[in-house]
């Protein structure tokens, strides 16, 4: 403890290892060293027993409580006989022990204590030796690698700048970890010399790159073996170079910016840095399969022509065909009905040319009409095929000018044949109704492709476009805005070319006919004769072809050539789609017998 200890600065103590630890220490292994300056102190000289027992002019020194020794004031004492030897205190207690009065005989040499002796005088805890605390604690200093240049300022030193002492005769003590000396002891009744310590100057430690290390310092701040000058701190201020560094990367982006600037402008203008070339086929001679999508227009096409009719009330657009090289065209009536008696038709060839057409003559029951354009030379007619040879699923061609887009191809399949349609209507009489036993396709038709020609494999026409099915109208004329929905029908050619001789031979179509008049009103399964007649006569025409065949007034037709008949639209559509002058075979219901038939189609004009 250091309770009433004076807290000024204290001279510390302690012994330097012994070099050689396996021979026992004896008498002549003794040897004190320095502590302040680590020189060792002239050899010791062996006493003889009277300079042992001679009186010294100063007092041991006292050890301290903690193992400290400081010197004390000399004191005088009486002379008295010596002691046989010190008493042995009790273990824990403190020993006192009071040196032999000084014999007579010359001065001895005396040994100089490692140590001042204590002011305090107090006991040891141990017999008088050597005691000196441990060193203070320090941080290792690291060796450096074998093979590490050493700087010539160090050469020689023990690493801190200072010349290592000379090697001592005799390894001193060892120290135990209570400051006492292990395995030596001083000869008894030997009374060191009360002398201050020798104070020698120390010469500065130069700085060393081994003092600088510290083990357990921040990492990468101090190297290991570094040689040179000190690391210290950089004398020059951390913002300036900051600055420089912040300088140059504002400099390198500037160069850089302007370098990728200059190159992103060139790339712009001209397209990179260097020519793309991407692969590509050759060009063929443009031929095709005449069976082909592209081989059936390319041989259609030339044939087809666009109508632009204006009238005083309306205008439109549509499709037709050359049928001869007279320059006869065919085409659908509701095409050219805006035009009315006094209106203006133009045809435009798929070339491009436009020629004034006139009017030929038109059919409304069939929805056919006939133009014919003047001046014109080179004209390709289209060949016609026959109908009746038409499968379902065979592939057809569409060819028109759906919303006055000229040279609209599009293909697709036969859906169905001998369709019942009716189409017009809009004068609420009748007479402006067509009745076509239709062929059904599903190739797109939309309002502009009416007239335009349904070609077969062999790019011959076998229909003419006339109706779509509308998904929010129903059933109507080309003539309407509603779009396909894969749902058109075309009048079978068969009827078209009867239809259009008739027209450029006498300007009329003719009609088949049974000579009955048929009650639209019926809800049943057939086509039922009676109904309102507009003369107010009989349901059955007199002497004409149902009256020859005995067809009276309430039978119901149920079939015509061997087809189901469901309504009476759907009767004049089978009727209609013969010649005048065919015999049909019938199936009617009297009185709820069936009863077979047979009768010649008479003849009657058409509007």
């Amino acid at each position: 403890m250091d309770d009433g200890k004076p807290s000024g600065p204290r001279t510390k103590w302690w012994s330097r290892p012994s070099t050689d630890r396996d021979r026992p220490a004896g008498p002549e292994d003794a040897v004190t060293v320095s502590a302040v300056d680590g020189t060792t102190p002239p050899p010791r000289r062996e006493q003889s027993a009277d300079e042992a027992a001679a009186p010294t002019a100063g007092e041991p020194p006292a050890p301290g409580t903690d193992g400290d020794f400081m010197p004390a004031p000399p004191a005088a004492r009486p002379a008295s006989p010596p002691a046989a030897g010190p008493p042995k205190p009790s273990d824990g207690e403190p020993r006192d022990f009071t040196p032999a009065p000084p014999a007579a005989g010359p001065p001895a040499h005396r040994t100089q204590p490692l140590h001042a002796p204590d002011e305090y005088s107090t006991p040891p805890y141990g017999g008088p030796g050597p005691w000196a605390p441990a060193p203070p604690v320090q941080r290792p200093v690291p060796t450096p690698a074998h093979g590490t240049p050493v700087p010539p300022p160090y050469a020689g030193t023990n690493g801190h700048g200072v010349a290592a002492p000379a090697a001592a005769p005799a390894p001193a003590p060892a120290v135990g970890a209570q400051g006492h000396s292990e395995g030596w002891a001083p000869p008894p009744h030997t009374v060191p010399q009360q002398q201050p310590p020798a104070q020698t100057p120390q010469t500065p430690l130069q700085p060393s790159q081994w003092l600088r290390y510290d083990p357990w310092g921040t990492p990468g701040q101090q190297p290991l073996s570094h040689p040179g000058p000190a690391q210290g701190p950089d004398p020059r201020p951390r913002g300036s170079r900051r600055g420089s560094v912040l300088v140059g990367a504002a400099l390198l982006a500037l160069v850089a910016g302007g370098i990728g600037g200059g190159i992103g402008a060139y790339v712009e203008r001209n397209g990179g840095l260097t020519t793309v070339e991407l692969p590509q086929a050759g060009r063929d001679n443009g031929g095709r399969a005449p069976d082909s999508v592209a081989g059936i227009a390319s041989s259609a096409l030339p044939s087809v022509v666009t109508l632009h009719v204006n009238g005083s009330a309306e205008s439109g657009t549509g499709t037709g065909f050359v049928l001869d090289d007279k320059g006869h065209i065919l085409t659908n009536n509701h095409v050219v009905a805006p035009a009315g008696s006094t209106g203006d038709i133009t045809v435009t060839f798929s070339g491009g040319e436009s020629a004034p057409a006139e009017l030929v003559g038109k059919d409304s029951g069939y929805d056919l009409a006939v133009v014919k354009v003047t001046g014109v030379s080179g004209l390709k007619p289209l060949p016609l095929g026959n109908s009746d040879n038409v499968q379902v699923g065979d592939p057809v061609v569409a060819i028109g000018a759906p919303f006055d887009l000229s040279n609209t191809v599009t293909s697709g399949i036969i859906s169905a044949k001998q369709r019942p349609i009716t189409a017009g209507g809009e004068k609420g009489d009748g007479t402006d109704v067509s009745y076509v036993d239709a062929l059904q396709t599903d190739a797109p038709i939309n309002p502009g492709n009416s007239g335009g020609p349904l070609v077969d494999a062999e790019a011959r026409v076998i229909g003419i476009n006339s109706a779509i099915r509308a998904a929010d109208s129903g059933s109507a004329l080309d003539g309407g805005q509603s779009g396909s929905i894969g749902l058109g029908f075309a009048i079978p050619i068969n009827q078209g070319k009867r239809v259009a001789e008739e027209l450029i031979n006498t300007g009329k179509a003719t009609h088949p006919v049974i000579g009955v008049t048929l009650d639209m009103e019926f809800t049943g399964d057939g086509a039922k004769v009676g109904g309102k007649v507009a003369d107010g006569g009989a349901a059955v025409t007199e002497g004409g072809p149902g009256d020859k065949a005995g067809i009276r007034t309430g039978d119901i037709i149920t079939e015509v050539e061997g087809q189901r008949v469901h309504s009476g639209e759907e009767l004049i559509v089978k009727i209609r789609a013969h010649r005048p002058g065919d015999r049909l075979g019938l199936v009617l219901n009297r009185g709820g017998k069936d009863l077979s038939m047979t009768l010649t189609l008479g003849s009657a004009s058409g509007t």
